[in-house]
């Protein structure tokens, strides 16, 4: 060490020599760190029960991640309190990344605007990894209503003011936010028909029991087939791969309308910066391959992969704009 200094000059300062020291060591040790990641079974929770989109999606990234990082990588469907045990799960899981979510907007954005009690920090205590891929809602009418488009339902509604309803898998859930957003920025008053679940809501509107409702893209595509609903437009800013024949309700005359639906990965608050670039570049690649574009896209989901500073951008502007969002609808949840 001495020798090192003299080598170095007799001036050059001791402390500035153990910062350099210190420096070098911290460059050298983050991938160090991200080489030894991962050495054991990793776990993606998803928050909803097997079989929808957060869990194809996850199993997709599963299998991809073992393939190309070797040790077992499981998905652990933990569903309930819509998306909040498992998302809870993940928060409070140590900081290793040993422990993956697959989110989405409903528990990670929704929610935390309308729980006056959140069981977790969502900005501090899960990090966010990459987005995975983007969708969004599906307007739905029974088809004997005598509205086509977006703009006769809107008239419809106005001639009927509190005569109509639309159907929702639930207080806050992602349907009740697209309808009430829909009831706001139209000036329509059409009232809210909470069930259980969307399997149990999409019946009723087929049978024309409900005059409307929003639903997921698989859903809506699977119900439109019966020609007992009618798809009228899609939530997001601009139209949906999967269906490009349907208009945005942007375009059908609420220019400023937008409620896209996101999927993400995130670890655990905390989790080591090199981990959650490494998984970043592993989940890009994951949802960058041709094969697995295209079966999203038969999902009604497009793939969307980018940076954990992207990923944190869209995660933060949606947890502001759902806040401003529930408060000006005077929505909460207990």
């Amino acid at each position: 060490m001495n020798d090192r200094r003299t080598q170095l000059g007799a001036s050059f300062p001791e402390s500035l020599f153990f910062v350099l020291v210190g420096a070098t060591l911290g460059i050298l040790s983050e991938p160090a760190l991200a080489q030894a990641y991962p050495s054991r079974l990793v776990r993606i929770v998803v928050a909803f029960s097997p079989g929808g989109v957060p869990d194809i999606l996850a199993r997709v990234l599963a299998r991809e991640l073992q393939t190309r990082l070797g040790p077992p990588v499981v998905v652990d469907n933990r569903q309930g309190g819509g998306g909040l045990i498992g998302s809870d799960a993940v928060a409070k899981a140590p900081a290793d990344g040993y422990t993956l979510l697959l989110g989405s907007t409903g528990p990670q954005a929704i929610a935390p605007a309308l729980y006056a009690k959140f069981p977790y920090d969502p900005r501090k205590d899960l990090t966010p990894v990459s987005l995975v891929a983007k969708s969004g809602n599906v307007l739905l009418v029974n088809y004997a209503l005598p509205a086509k488009n977006v703009k006769q339902l809107i008239a419809l509604a106005k001639a009927r003011p509190g005569a109509m309803n639309y159907a929702s898998a639930g207080v806050g859930s992602s349907n009740h936010l697209s309808s009430a957003m829909l009831n706001q920025m139209a000036g329509i008053n059409v009232g809210h028909v909470p069930y259980k679940g969307d399997a149990q809501a999409l019946p009723d509107v087929a049978a024309g029991q409900i005059e409307m409702m929003f639903a997921s893209v698989p859903l809506a595509m699977s119900f439109a087939k019966s020609g007992k609903v009618i798809m009228l437009a899609v939530t997001t800013p601009r139209r949906l791969k999967p269906l490009p024949e349907v208009p945005t309700i942007a375009e059908s005359g609420l220019p400023n309308y937008d409620f896209s639906t996101w999927y993400g990965v995130f670890v655990t608050g905390g989790t080591d910066s090199a981990i959650v670039e490494l998984l970043a570049r592993e989940t890009k690649r994951a949802f960058d391959i041709p094969e697995v574009k295209t079966q999203l896209i038969g999902l009604g989901v497009e793939a969307a992969p980018g940076s954990p500073a992207e990923f944190r951008k869209q995660v933060d502007d949606d947890l502001d704009k759902f806040a401003k969002a529930a408060k000006s609808m005077a929505i909460s949840l207990e």
